[in-house]
């Protein structure tokens, strides 16, 4: 049979990321091109306890259905957590729990976008966003990134001309792909912009808890006195991926309608993840947790990034990121990145080419990004010797 897809999805294609990542599962292969969190972080004695005591004391109730918004206790904790520790939310902001943040961006695309509407992204950006905000039809305005964040100035020029933008699609904390902070400054102008020109801001912080040097900054959410920042957060990074639960911060006019999108998804997130998400919150000290799993992390991207100047030199540049799970390179104009990643995959490397990350047809062609919390400390030693390898076949 011929199938037809449906024009949401044919013009799609697969993640670049997730097709190099198919070359991991030959154990030899060194992963800097995954983005998983180092296991090491992941509290197993703690879940597989908390699980039981679920199974024992709470059973139907993790088996059973529960209401679209998520489970009530987990709401008002997660609340609780966000005031004290971020000052996000006010008493006209509420919370709805998602399946995994990824969800997030299909809610709010889908809350807030008819065909042919605009998004406003970073470019380069995170490519399983970009691919949900394409799939309702929606056209991308990509906004370069700088160093210390989205080009603000850039930001408004495109405000300025684009009459269907919905909303502004930013990863301030650690950007993915990039690895930048968006600085204090750029947060104040982006939510100003944003305000003026009547846009949505959509904050997407999966990476904010892994800060690793720098001083923490406010996030664009805790300056949100107009109700036009909804705010992505994830259990990923902070207890561990597989359990898949995500969460919103928004206008409670905005959570409402995300409920029935939502409805018509899934119905709810898991009932036990939830449960266990909750409990191991109640039971656990989060700040002494994360300050262990940041432990973690500050060796391992040192350690990349001492290795990437020596063995890499003025070959690459790259900016050492304050956190996040990324290191992004940027190659000679004489290099061709795609020859280059290939040569890396011969030599059982796996890196992410960078128009994987692409918002526009040109951007970031001479690019690759690194992950360093997947490989061990020795892989990533081993790793960049193959590139210090790769790096002499083209320098002759």
């Amino acid at each position: 049979m011929d199938y037809i897809f449906s024009d949401r999805i044919s013009s799609l294609k697969p993640s670049a990321i997730r097709e190099i990542l198919k070359a991991t599962s030959d154990p030899s292969v060194i992963p800097f091109a995954a983005g998983n969190p180092d296991a090491e972080t992941f509290p197993i004695d703690e879940v597989r306890a908390l699980s039981q005591k679920i199974f024992e004391e709470k059973p139907i109730l993790a088996l059973q259905y529960g209401i679209t918004e998520g489970y009530a206790p987990l709401r008002e904790k997660i609340k609780e957590i966000l005031k004290a520790d971020k000052n996000i939310g006010s008493e006209n902001d509420e919370i709805i729990i998602t399946s995994g943040a990824t969800q997030i961006m299909d809610l709010m695309t889908k809350v807030f976008c008819n065909f042919g509407d605009t998004v406003i992204c970073e470019a380069p950006s995170f490519i399983g966003s970009l691919n949900c905000f394409r799939s309702y039809g929606c056209k991308l305005q990509g906004v370069p990134v700088e160093a210390d964040g989205m080009d603000t100035d850039a930001l408004e020029e495109v405000l300025k001309h684009c009459e269907k933008a919905k909303f502004i699609y930013t990863i301030p904390n650690f950007q993915n792909p990039t690895g930048a902070t968006m600085s204090l400054e750029k947060r104040k102008k982006l939510y100003e912009l944003a305000s003026h020109y009547g846009v949505m801001i959509l904050e997407d912080d999966p990476y904010g808890d892994t800060r690793v040097a720098g001083e923490a900054l406010p996030s664009i959410k805790s300056m949100d006195t107009e109700g036009i920042v909804c705010y992505a957060g994830s259990f990923s990074k902070v207890l561990a991926p597989g359990i898949r639960m995500g969460y919103v911060c928004a206008p409670k006019e905005v959570i409402a309608k995300m409920t029935v999108g939502k409805q018509a998804a899934d119905t709810h997130s898991t009932m036990f993840s939830q449960l266990l998400v909750y409990d191991w919150l109640q039971s656990t000290d989060l700040h002494a947790h994360l300050e262990k799993s940041r432990s973690i992390y500050r060796r391992k991207l040192n350690l990349m990034c001492d290795l990437t100047e020596e063995k890499l030199g003025d070959f690459v540049k790259f900016t050492r990121p304050e956190g996040g799970l990324f290191v992004w390179c940027k190659l000679p104009e004489t290099v061709k990145m795609l020859d280059f990643v290939g040569k890396c995959v011969e030599n059982k490397l796996a890196v992410v080419p960078g128009t994987a990350f692409a918002v526009n047809s040109g951007d970031a062609e001479d690019c690759f990004r690194m992950n360093f919390s997947t490989p061990s400390d020795e892989q990533i030693v081993k790793g960049m010797d193959i590139l210090e390898k790769v790096k002499e076949s083209f320098i002759g």
